[in-house]
């Protein structure tokens, strides 16, 4: 993660939003003439997981080349580049930095060379004793270039790398803790591997001429046509080469699939963990409605798009009608011209814009997908207030986020989070809502279908099943040795 400070503009920007943040996607091929082509189109359907950085790492079995930089897709990849990025194996990555800073330095895939062959890794996740490693390894010689805990799984790797690749991760990455979905590829080989608990996605999927791809979420399957095959599991390590696929296991002690998956993150086209999201979403919003019968309203109003999945399942269930009052602005890029202080909500504004008459005069109903640190969801109702609205209230389709993640979600500290400071009513009050209301923490688990030992809800109940090194730091990796 990013300092916040007036001399790093991406960290002014990514403060400026007070809802959570993508991490990271990660898209691999093996086997396929276009294989980074194809990988582009994959990064290209997981835009959402990371907008600072994008890279490939392509290899035609004899040597590997490598584009990487900040910004998105469209704009890292040019077809000139991708001239250059030649052969039947490419491995793809798109960033937000939870641990590390925001530098070109630390785009991904990362690639070493070591003892003349190289290897290249994307990871989705964050290791909570990355810190306690990243010391041990420069006590004993290590010379990393980063501030980033992908490069430090690259060192444990190559700590144990004989002939096969599979049997060194097996012994490497028991030394890791935490959340890691990761993409590795040699020359010769792509490999997928899942943390033991699962946090993150991660699946495996086949091209119509037998080439394997991997990726975050099927949603990236859909865009190259590629068949969903299965999830890589929890603890498995899966080496594809020209032999085909086999499979490693680390012992495996619980699964705890990162819930907020479904709450915000994925795609709703995407199916993760097992399970499509767009149902699931639907039936938090129905859920919504169930726990709240008395809550009245003349519209319910989305905040698109995160909102709208639940929004139209509270919309069927509550008999309140459901309406796109805010209309999203597809074509916003980064601006670089600094709004001035009279424009302070420019923002929140350029993005979204109300239909007035929908709202002046009647009792709106927002439904989000979550609140963390309640700066934009405030900036929203003071503008429907301005516009007229006669009442506003806000249903939301997770618990009250009260506890920091250590997985790889970027809120790391309880003081970023609105509701481990104020109760709901004070939340309420802040963000300046008539009334505010949360779906219940069981309610949220039965919409996935799932029990609720499946998942990991330790940013709303503070149980974590892996804790962070004491000295964990959301401001990544500065040495503390």
């Amino acid at each position: 993660m990013t300092l916040c400070t007036p001399g790093n503009p991406t960290a002014d920007i990514r403060r400026c939003c007070s809802g959570p943040k993508e991490y990271c996607g990660v898209f691999g091929v093996f086997g396929h003439e276009d294989a980074a082509k194809l990988t582009y189109f994959g990064l290209y359907a997981l835009q959402h997981r990371g907008q600072e950085s994008a890279g490939i790492v392509a290899s035609d079995g004899r040597s590997v080349t490598e584009h990487r930089q900040m910004g998105l897709v469209a704009d890292v990849f040019s077809e000139d580049v991708m001239k250059e990025l030649r052969g039947h194996i490419a491995l793809g990555h798109v960033r937000y930095s939870t641990t590390g800073s925001s530098l070109l330095k630390n785009a991904q895939p990362v690639l070493v060379n070591f003892r003349g062959n190289p290897i290249a890794l994307g990871h989705n996740g964050n290791l909570t004793n990355a810190r306690a490693l990243r010391c041990d390894l420069e006590d004993h010689g290590s010379i990393l270039s980063t501030t980033n805990d992908s490069e430090i799984i690259i060192h444990l790797l190559v700590r144990h790398l004989g002939t096969d690749i599979g049997q060194a991760l097996l012994e490497a990455l028991p030394h890791a803790q935490g959340a890691y979905s990761l993409g590795l590829m040699t020359e010769k080989e792509l490999i997928a591997v899942r943390d033991p608990r699962g946090f993150r996605p991660l699946c495996l999927g086949r091209l119509s001429n037998g080439a394997w791809v991997i990726s975050s979420e099927t949603c990236a399957f859909d865009l190259v046509e590629a068949e969903y095959v299965r999830d890589i599991e929890p603890g498995e390590i899966v080496v594809i080469d020209k032999n085909g696929l086999r499979s490693y296991h680390m012992p495996s002690p619980e699964t705890k699939n990162c819930i907020f998956e479904f709450v915000y993150f994925a795609r709703p086209d995407s199916s993760i963990f097992e399970r499509f999201v767009y149902p699931i979403r639907k039936r938090m919003g129905a859920r919504l409605a169930e726990e709240n019968p008395h809550l009245e309203g003349d519209l319910t109003l989305p905040f698109p798009d995160s909102g709208n999945y639940a929004g139209l399942g509270f919309g069927q269930a509550s008999g309140i009608p459901f309406e796109f009052g805010m209309i999203r602005n597809h074509y916003v890029g980064r601006t670089f011209i600094q709004p001035s202080q009279s424009m302070r909500d420019f923002g929140v504004r350029v993005k979204l814009n109300p239909v007035k008459e929908l709202i002046r005069g009647k009792r709106v109903i927002i439904v989000e997908d979550s609140i963390i640190r309640g700066t934009t969801s405030r900036t929203r109702v003071k503008t429907l207030r301005e516009l007229g609205a006669k009442e506003v209230h806000m249903v939301v389709s997770c618990p009250p986020t009260r506890y920091p993640c250590f997985y790889g979600i970027d809120f790391s500290s309880r003081g970023e989070l609105v509701a481990a400071l104020k109760s709901v009513d004070e939340t309420a009050k802040f963000v300046g809502l008539d009334s505010l209301h949360y779906l219940s923490l069981d309610g949220m688990v039965e919409a996935t279908g799932f029990d609720k030992s499946k998942f990991c809800l330790a940013c709303y109940n503070g149980e974590y099943s892996v804790p962070p090194d004491e000295n964990f730091s959301k401001f990544g990796l500065e040495p503390m040795c």
